[in-house]
């Protein structure tokens, strides 16, 4: 669909805001940005000017006797304005063209990425502080913005249930900071495991801590009291959390050892000097201890994993539910096979707002589970990874308690009127979760996704401050002797931007991070993003062309799959009640209409608490779609689907310069939900996309909705509805690409002395040509003289046989085995007209769909069809998985023994090259770059080339004609043929390579992203 007529049907689509009555939340809110189409203005800019203003007095008034260093007659100078003028113009070419191509993520309008309008004073705060630089490695680099990120982090912490009261005996004083992002919690807990062990070295005898080992007992996990230097292995890498922490001031109490003393020993013996492969060696961990966390975790956590020099493969994925959160009885599991084993755990990570489906892990079954092992003496961190939901702890009432029937209640509405945008609750599940996150060892929280603060805002924060110290790095060049301690000697980061922690501390403080500050923005916004989730819930009907699947169920789907005596048929009655309700309740109705209608209802008959059933834990929707064919029925090609959704994406989103940002009403995003990763969870939304449940990844559109200002004047409905007539055009297309039976076939011509065999040239992405077809026929003499006379002329030369009109394979060719047809050179040059074909016998007819393709490339060899007759034998690559290559030879020398039977080259064997490695080759380059130019060339060094000798493996095909994959190469080598080789025909004609055209879509959209570069190119151009 053109991005012209887009914009043209969102003309009428005007959000026309009126001030909500009595609705002073959303009022707070509406101040906090410059707006959708810049309404705070003026107010932005007097801020901006007053802290220029402020900065140009700072520099006055410092040491102002030193007078000016640039004068006017500098500025004056023809050299000093002819580069002011260049800067100038860069910088206005650069503004013009970020404003041209930049994704407008300030507007409504944008519901893809976790990019969003960044508060004011967020903006502000960053803006004054990049004036001045300062680099929070040191209080003498920073001493204004080290207590800015000082007070940051007590912010967050505060939020998250942390205590931050000394004085307080029921939990420790916890403890956060600013950084780059929250991969730095990989390394500290990996210490924290290794620091008992560590010790145990300094008490040993002779060890500069063995004067306590006869006396210094400690518990463990298990409850057992035992001197420190008695505990085993097992006992030292399963300590409880707290337990590790309060060794130092144990030491300190009991036998007044002082911290430096204790942290000189600890340069000695500590993980940090020694490393962790000497410690695993000296005391012999020979099974790497792991992390765990769901198997859809966000790539940086086996990145850290390697960093850290723990591995990414010893961060162990656990299977996520059927929603994408982490499965407890899979944990459950994996947990009881490491106490088992006794293989340690580092950490058991709970995500708290998945970026991919913005899925809440059951935090509190995680810590059940730990208390659980605990008793059986197994112990690990538990970390939240809140990198997302973390500023959602802001939502969470003061009074707060796990269980009240309250929590239940959607929350009380004060405005009311045009333009009143209702606050929405968590689910009760969700919000218990969060509020778990206060007994989380250590959380990562990034004010940079939900605090709308700019990049890079991550923070860490601690439950126990002392846990702060498992990683300190000092340096004379940090800090000088006797000077203050520097936050920068916590964490990996050396040089930070103060900008980020002033940023972040400004945003919180102004915003405020309890209910009606980041609470009352996000409770809007969860509105807003619930009632995007009731569209995509309900857009599908019987009659659509399409259909829309959230990944997130409909509590009438929860129900009936909890219930093991629905039948399909309940089911089906059950989902389209639900959805006719959702239609009627809240899709037609306003916002006031709704909180309105709910007043007479009970609770859990309510609008409000469907609508906050609906969508994920934390506002983002994943969702696909799959298409219906011209007579109604259900694509059930995962393929086929995945088509679909990436090209409505394609429309909705910018991958080129050529895309203009301003025509696209409506942004969505995409994520894909691979097997592995995702296992019964994308198995069950195949299931109810209506697709087969194979291996392969699932192509699933995605989006997040940060803004709180689109759901009332009709915009939401008008963005769907411009959505829906996306879709509705590429329904269009894959019909097009599947339905059409006739079309032009083209087959490589291989002729031996005594037969004509034909090889379609294969194609995945067009139906009528998705199957691989290997058939002999016979041609009228006349073509065949001319084309014989043909190659006689050129051996070099290869030649295909193409249909001299559209023809349906199926339907006529191989039911009527004849068909009329042109003979060409591979150059072009056209050979024969008029070409009766006749006694077309199909040898191979394989169906191509993605449910008949192998799950992964041959190992070990590579696969081909063999066939011919003994006088003239041919190959063709099996084309097991896409995107693949076509490799044809024809009249190859086959020197086996014992000699293939004439029966079984006339029905087809499989023939292996032994010696090809083709899981290590594909996919393979464009054929331009494998063999310099369309088709094979002698002098190529592409290994399937005239002349080349392979040793092989013959094997009887064990399936009929037609059958359909996986599994067509798998073979017996119990029945093996014969062994022995084969060597390619000596010319080039009789080679044909093909990466390109099998796999080429005729409908994809051209790329232009190396555009980018050149657009980038015209900033410089204003300097020369």
């Amino acid at each position: 669909m053109g991005r012209d007529n887009l914009k043209d049907r969102a003309k009428g689509n005007i959000y026309t805001s009126k001030a909500p009555e009595d609705d002073e939340s959303h009022q707070m809110i509406s101040s906090l940005f410059l707006g959708p189409h810049a309404e705070n203005y003026e107010y932005f800019k007097s801020n901006i000017i007053a802290i220029l203003e402020t900065t140009r007095d700072a520099r006055l008034n410092y040491f102002p006797e030193d007078g000016p260093f640039i004068s006017e007659q500098v500025q004056a100078s023809a050299t000093f304005g002819k580069h002011t003028d260049k800067i100038g113009k860069a910088v206005k070419k650069a503004a013009e063209l970020l404003s041209r191509h930049s994704v407008p993520w300030w507007s409504p309008r944008y519901a893809a990425h976790m990019c969003m309008d960044m508060s004011m004073p967020s903006l502000l705060g960053y803006f004054m502080t990049m004036l001045y630089n300062p680099n929070n490695v040191s209080v003498e680099a920073s001493p204004l913005t080290m207590v800015a990120e000082i007070e940051a982090g007590q912010q967050i912490c505060e939020m998250l249930g942390y205590n931050l009261d000394p004085e307080a005996k029921d939990a420790p004083v916890g403890w956060g900071h600013i950084t780059c992002g929250g991969s730095v919690a990989n390394l500290e807990t990996r210490n924290l495991k290794f620091y008992p062990l560590a010790l145990r070295n300094a008490v040993k005898d002779f060890g500069p801590l063995s004067f306590i080992g006869s006396t210094f007992a400690i518990e463990t996990c298990g409850g057992a009291k035992k001197l420190f230097k008695d505990l085993s292995k097992w006992e030292l890498l399963n300590l409880k959390v707290p337990t590790v922490l309060e060794i130092p001031d144990r030491l300190s109490i009991e036998y007044g050892i002082s911290s430096t003393f204790l942290q000189d020993t600890m340069k000695q013996y500590g993980i940090q000097s020694v490393g962790l492969g000497p410690l695993e060696r000296q005391y012999d961990i020979d099974q790497p201890i792991q992390y765990m966390l769901s198997s859809t975790r966000h790539y940086s956590w086996p990145k850290g994993g390697a960093i850290a020099g723990i591995g990414s493969q010893n961060v162990v994925g656990i299977p996520p539910d059927i929603e994408a959160r982490l499965d407890l009885s899979a944990l459950d599991e994996r947990l009881k096979a490491s106490l088992e084993k006794q293989q340690a755990v580092y950490t058991v990570v709970a995500i708290i707002g998945s970026t991919e489906e913005g899925a809440v892990d059951p935090l509190r079954g995680i810590l059940e589970l730990r208390r659980k092992y605990q008793a059986q003496g197994l112990s690990f961190v538990v970390h939240a990874d809140a990198a997302w939901g973390g500023y959602f702890a802001s939502m969470i009432a003061k009074d707060f308690k796990p269980g009240d029937p309250k929590n239940a209640e959607p929350p009380k509405q004060t405005g009311k009127g045009d333009g009143f945008v209702p606050d929405a609750s968590l689910r009760v599940e969700t919000q218990e979760d969060i509020y778990a996150m206060r007994d989380a060892d250590s959380i990562t929280v990034d004010p940079h996704k939900a605090g709308y603060i700019p990049y890079p805002a991550g923070s860490l924060c601690y439950r126990d401050e002392k846990m702060r110290f498992l990683i300190t790095w000092t340096s004379p060049y940090i800090a000088r002797a006797g000077a203050s301690e520097s936050i920068g000697i916590y964490g990996v980061e050396g040089s930070k931007p103060g900008a980020s922690a002033m940023s972040t501390w400004l945003a919180n403080r102004c915003i405020g991070t309890g209910p009606e500050g980041y609470g009352a923005l996000l409770a809007e916004v969860c509105f807003t993003i619930s009632r995007l989730s009731a569209h995509w819930a309900a857009m599908s009907t019987k009659t659509t062309s399409f259909i829309c699947v959230p990944l997130n169920l409909l509590p009438a789907e929860r129900k009936a799959m909890q219930d093991p005596n629905t039948t399909p048929e309940d089911y089906a009655q059950a989902l389209e009640e639900e959805k006719q309700k959702i239609r009627e309740r809240i899709l037609k109705k306003s916002n006031q209409e709704i909180v309105d209608e709910d007043a007479g209802r009970a609770t859990d008959d309510k609008a409000m608490v469907l609508l906050r059933a609906l969508g994920s834990d934390l506002n983002i929707n994943a969702f696909a779609l799959n298409f219906r064919y011209s007579d109604g029925t259900i694509n059930d090609d995962v393929e086929e689907a995945n088509y679909l959704n990436r090209r409505v994406v394609e429309v909705l989103s910018v991958d080129s310069p050529e895309d203009d940002p301003t025509k696209i009403p409506f942004f969505l995003t995409s994520t894909e939900f691979d097997h592995e990763a995702y296992g019964n969870c994308v198995q069950q939304f195949k299931k109810r996309l209506g697709l087969v449940q194979d291996e392969m990844s699932l192509f699933v559109l995605r989006n997040v909705l940060m803004t709180p200002f689109p759901t009332e004047g009709n915009f939401i409905d008008n963005m769907v509805n411009i959505f829906q007539e996306v879709v509705e055009k590429e329904v269009e297309v894959c019909r097009k690409r599947n339905e059409t039976k006739e079309n032009h076939h083209s087959f490589i011509l291989q002729d031996g002395s005594d037969k004509i065999f034909l090889v379609n040239r294969s194609m995945f992405h067009l139906a009528s040509r998705r199957r691989q077809l290997i058939a002999s026929a016979a041609i009228d003499e006349k073509s065949l003289k001319a084309y014989r006379d043909a190659k006689n002329n050129n051996p070099a030369e290869g030649f295909f046989l193409s249909t001299a009109q559209k023809e349906d394979i199926s339907e006529t060719i191989l039911s009527d085995g004849a068909f009329e047809a042109v003979i060409t050179s591979r150059s072009g040059k056209t050979i024969a007209q008029n070409v009766e074909v006749t006694s077309f016998t199909a040898l191979k007819d394989r169906p191509l769909n993605s449910k008949h393709r192998d799950h992964a490339y041959p190992s070990g060899h590579m696969p081909f069809y063999l066939y011919g007759t003994p006088s003239s034998i041919h190959i063709d690559h099996m084309l097991l998985l896409a995107p693949n290559i076509q490799l044809s030879a024809s009249n190859i020398n086959l020197s086996v023994d014992p000699p293939i039977p004439a029966a079984s080259l006339k029905n087809g064997c499989i023939l292996y090259l032994d010696e090809v490695q083709e899981s290590a080759m594909q996919p393979f380059l464009p054929t331009s770059q494998l063999v310099g130019g369309r088709g094979p060339t002698s002098a190529s060094n592409f290994f399937f080339r005239a002349g080349r000798r392979f040793q092989v493996s013959v094997f009887e095909d064990r399936y009929g004609i037609s059958t359909g994959g996986p599994g067509l190469a798998d073979v017996d080598y119990g029945t093996r043929l014969a062994t022995g080789e084969i060597v390619l025909g000596k010319e080039a004609g009789e080679i044909w390579v093909d990466s390109e055209g099998v796999n080429r879509d005729p409908f994809k959209r051209p790329s232009q992203t190396a555009k980018w570069r050149e657009e980038f190119a015209k900033i410089g151009k204003e300097l020369e």
